[in-house]
């Protein structure tokens, strides 16, 4: 969340704006830790967790900004993101919406980053898995719309509640997120209810890292029966004529899915067993992509946790340990992006004086 901030606050210079942060019941001291770091701020505390969509609406409720962007706190913006969507906007007044290019952290394209509505048959063609067969094809891979360009600017249909950036004058005429949604689903309903406005939905190649931390986990069972029980919500809000026999077929994928998943779980531990964030770790190739000043500050750290650094080039390490008080995090982004392009895609760390820690993943390193 600290690192979360540090890249948007880079990001918002010379633009007017303020920054919420929702604790959802965390438990972990999370405010208190910020509060006394970011103290310009507005942070609302929760005794329970209210969920993605409620916890979003509290803070949409107390600002007027002309734009809003909802943002997840497993993510690291580059600083031209936030300029390039109030540019976008400001210049297409049809443009409602905007997402961006989401990296995973070993800097390949995060699929996620555009969607098509999920009518049944888009659906279908999902949940089937033959969108994964055909991820090209216009009608059976809009799913996740793979045959656009990821570099160039598009149209799309439904943007990722990981990073939206939104027409505050639209909030107000289709309603914030609907809180039937605890988790997954709401950025779909939200996006839709947007196109019925006839307003677009836009994807630019502004790049982001979304970590995806624990609530986006896709390989549980919780995941599964989560999302898809979103999905049966959005089917009966929209489609609700035939929701019965599409209520009968996501039961049947989050069985099946679960079952499988199940199976996948108990044969890894007996094939290869639990291996520990930290142990795991020990055995990963690191390569330094770090000034000369803040080169015995890494070391240090870095013998400290003992992390194999000898690796003498990037293409070669399993991860680069990235500065960010050398270069941005634009910069940083733009590293990994060009390390996936190739047979091997190493993963990235970053490193901070500011933090004094080095972040691998959800593991912080200090």
């Amino acid at each position: 969340m600290e690192q979360c901030l540090d890249s948007v606050f880079r990001a918002m210079k010379d633009i007017d704006g303020e920054v919420f942060v929702v604790d959802n019941a965390s438990g972990d001291d999370s405010v208190s830790y910020l509060r006394a770091r970011y103290p310009q701020v507005v942070y609302v505390e929760n005794d329970v967790n209210v969920g993605f969509a409620k916890a979003n609406n509290m803070a949409l409720s107390m600002t007027s900004a002309e734009y809003v962007l909802l943002l997840n706190p497993d993510t690291i913006v580059g600083e031209d993101v936030l300029k390039g969507c109030v540019d976008c906007l400001d210049n297409d007044p049809q443009i409602g919406a905007c997402g961006v290019k989401m990296l995973n952290l070993d800097g390949t394209f995060a699929k996620e980053s555009r969607r098509g509505v999920p009518t049944p048959s888009t659906a279908f063609f999902h949940m089937s898995g033959l969108s994964k067969l055909f991820p090209r094809n216009r009608v059976i891979g809009k799913y996740h719309m793979m045959f656009l360009d990821k570099d160039k600017c598009s149209e799309i249909e439904i943007i990722s509640g990981a990073f939206m950036f939104i027409r505050r004058s639209l909030l107000d005429e289709v309603g914030f997120f609907d809180e039937s949604f605890f988790m997954y689903g709401e950025d779909i309903d939200l996006s839709y209810r947007l196109l019925l406005t006839g307003h677009k939905n836009y994807y630019l190649p502004l790049r982001i890292l979304h970590y995806k931390g624990e609530s986006t986990r896709k390989d549980t069972y919780r995941y599964v029966k989560i999302f898809y029980q979103a999905m049966l919500i959005f089917f009966s809000k929209y489609y609700s004529n035939r929701s019965w026999f599409l209520s009968l077929i996501v039961r049947m994928a989050i069985w099946g899915k679960g079952v499988a998943e199940f199976v996948r779980r108990k044969l890894r531990r007996v094939f290869v067993g639990e291996v520990s964030d930290s142990a795991y770790l020990k055995k990963v190739k690191f390569f330094l992509d770090v000034s000369d000043a803040n080169m015995p500050a890494v070391k240090a750290l870095c013998e400290r946790n003992h992390l194999n650094c000898g690796v003498d080039s990037a293409g070669d390490a399993d991860c680069v340990i990235y500065d960010v008080d050398s270069c941005s995090y634009s910069e940083v982004l733009s590293k990994m992006e060009s390390l996936s392009c190739g047979d091997h895609a190493p993963c990235a760390a970053i490193y901070s004086p500011k933090f004094d820690n080095i972040i691998v993943g959800s593991v912080i390193l200090r």
